[in-house]
């Protein structure tokens, strides 16, 4: 490309000089035919109104020049001056980066885990549970309270009273041990679990929360399993260097849960706590943490029946008092034609004679 800066000027058919010097020598922006903008700078006393555009190509220079009446001032020369160099580089073509997408992937409990900040743990000073606020608010407002929700989405084979009573239903497997666990109403065995414990949370920065944030994170279903309550009462106010599930098959899903609730809720974790993590996330570095309060995946039982089996797996058959006790125990309806052994210890149930017992 042709250097005009330092161009000698020429005259005109008039006998005016001109002289055309580039606004920008070092700089191609292409416009159409146009590759290169340049100014014409008039010399002379007498001027007419003059649009001057300098058209530089490899071969040659052209000066176009387009004479008018009237004098033009040097302000509106450089109106249009700016106007040119304006349209020249918003039509030049600009690649932008486009952006990227969020990322709809939760992340792994590994990260998630090397964000929370370590601390020591602070005096349990003030900690009480009505610092929580009342037990089992109903939170979400569907009318039943925090633990009649989680019986519903934990349990399966529900015997219901209405929309908010749970007579009895089957826990298998449960996440702590591993075992099936019958519900019933009024003597369970089943204890609703803050995987994330109040006592912890509370020395780990839950006292600084509001009590609105409070109440939210005891009725968090992120931070609420249902469980075996002897391994729940174990448990206790424990973090992870101090008490696991005897389950294994769970302790990754428990410990990504436990770092899911911390972070949502800005708490830390000990050294000890941390550290205890850690090792249980070697065995599963690609463990994501939950972000809402559905379940984990079925942990792989440590001991019990098997996934989808009754009591005919057992070396006892069970013969049942009533059909009651049949859906409590979780077995019912009781096929002849699926588990032969206990219909036949329970025929007296099936009324009907149809093969099937407390349908």
């Amino acid at each position: 490309m042709r250097d005009l800066e330092n161009r000698k000027p020429s005259p005109d058919p008039q006998g005016h000089w001109l002289q055309a010097s580039c606004l920008f020598p070092r700089v191609r922006r292409k416009v159409g035919t146009v590759t290169h903008g340049c100014e014409v700078k008039a010399v002379g006393l007498r001027m007419n109104r003059a649009v001057r555009s300098c058209l530089v190509g490899p071969e040659r220079t052209t000066v176009q020049r387009t004479m008018g009446v009237g004098e033009m001032s040097m302000k509106s020369r450089v109106v249009s001056l700016v106007a040119v160099v304006a349209i020249a580089l918003t039509t030049s073509p600009t690649v932008v980066a486009a952006p990227r997408a969020p990322s709809s992937e939760p992340p792994t409990a590994v990260s998630l885990l090397e964000s929370l900040p370590v601390k020591g743990r602070a005096p349990m000073t003030g900690y009480s549970r009505d610092q929580f606020g009342s037990a089992w608010t109903d939170v979400n407002r569907n009318g039943c309270d925090t633990r009649t929700d989680m019986l519903v989405r934990d349990l399966v084979e529900r015997v219901m009273s209405g929309r908010c009573k749970v007579l009895s239903g089957v826990l298998y497997p449960d996440p702590y041990t591993g075992r099936k666990l019958v519900y019933v109403r009024g003597r369970s065995v089943v204890d609703i679990d803050h995987v994330v414990a109040l006592g912890n949370a509370w020395a780990t920065g839950a006292q600084r929360l509001s009590a609105t944030d409070r109440t939210a994170f005891a009725n968090d279903q992120l931070n609420l399993l249902a469980v075996e309550a002897s391994a729940n009462r174990q448990k206790g106010d424990g973090d992870a260097a101090t008490w696991l599930p005897a389950n294994k098959g769970f302790r990754c899903a428990y410990v990504a849960r436990q770092v899911a609730v911390k972070a949502k809720y800005h708490l830390w974790v000990t050294r000890a706590e941390k550290a205890a993590i850690a090792r249980v996330l070697t065995g599963c570095p690609r463990q994501k943490v939950p972000m809402d309060g559905s379940l984990p995946a079925p942990p792989a039982p440590s001991g019990g029946a098997g996934a989808g089996s009754d009591a005919t797996s057992s070396k006892k058959v069970v013969t049942y008092a009533n059909c009651t006790a049949a859906r409590a125990a979780g077995v019912t309806p009781i096929r002849k034609a699926s588990t032969p052994k206990l219909y036949a210890a329970n025929a007296r149930l099936d009324r009907d004679k149809d093969g099937v017992a407390c349908e």
